[in-house]
């Protein structure tokens, strides 16, 4: 096992990727929890995006979305993603590779209660990444579901979250003149236990 220390200390990568991520948020100006999500669609073709992560739990890195949406497609298809948090502030940052399981049940529905009103009648109105012929189609839309659904609508049955059940996790660290930190942790199966090792920058 690779010898670790300061920023990289710890025995569970979820918990070093926590506190990390806690560090960020502290000197992070915008969106610390921002990540580029990487998926692939049917015919092999890479996708990346940014989402914002929600929860990083023991079993996973949770976020949310339209189940419809290129992405939600694409991670049903596949039931495989990566991710990168990137912290320019923190000179850091921590790529995932994992399996894809849908979060679709009362854990989804506390976090779509706990966003603002017009967010949730805005997951009712778009229908995520299909063509739009105008903001003002899209604005009515937003209209006509808030007569529809009121002050409290329910989480609509195309939107969820995804957990990202990692197999693979690395943290980076810049290092003068880029000789870099780089530990990466990985396993073969979820029930396997790490294995770690230190990577030339």
């Amino acid at each position: 096992m690779a010898e670790r220390d300061g920023i990289f200390k710890g025995e569970n990568p979820l918990d070093i990727a926590r506190r990390w991520l806690s560090e960020a948020e502290a000197t992070e100006i915008n969106d610390p929890n921002a990540i580029a999500l990487a998926t692939v669609d049917t015919d092999g073709m890479p996708n990346v995006r940014m989402v914002l992560l929600k929860e990083i739990e023991d079993g996973g890195f949770v976020f949310y979305t339209n189940y419809g949406s290129a992405k939600g497609q694409e991670l049903d298809a596949t039931g495989k993603a990566a991710l990168v948090m990137h912290w320019k502030t923190l000179r850091r940052q921590i790529r995932v590779r994992g399996l894809v399981e849908r979060e679709d049940g009362p854990q989804a529905d506390e976090y779509y209660a706990s966003r603002s009103l017009q967010s949730r009648l805005g997951a009712w109105a778009s229908s995520q990444s299909q063509e739009l012929s105008s903001r003002a189609a899209l604005m009515a839309k937003v209209t006509k579901i808030t007569a529809q659904k009121g002050v409290n609508p329910s989480r609509p049955p195309f939107w969820g979250g995804f957990r990202i059940r990692p197999l693979e996790i690395e943290f980076w660290a810049d290092g003068a003149f880029r000789l870099h930190d780089r530990f990466v942790w990985r396993r073969d199966a979820e029930e396997k236990s790490w294995q770690i090792v230190r990577l030339n920058p």
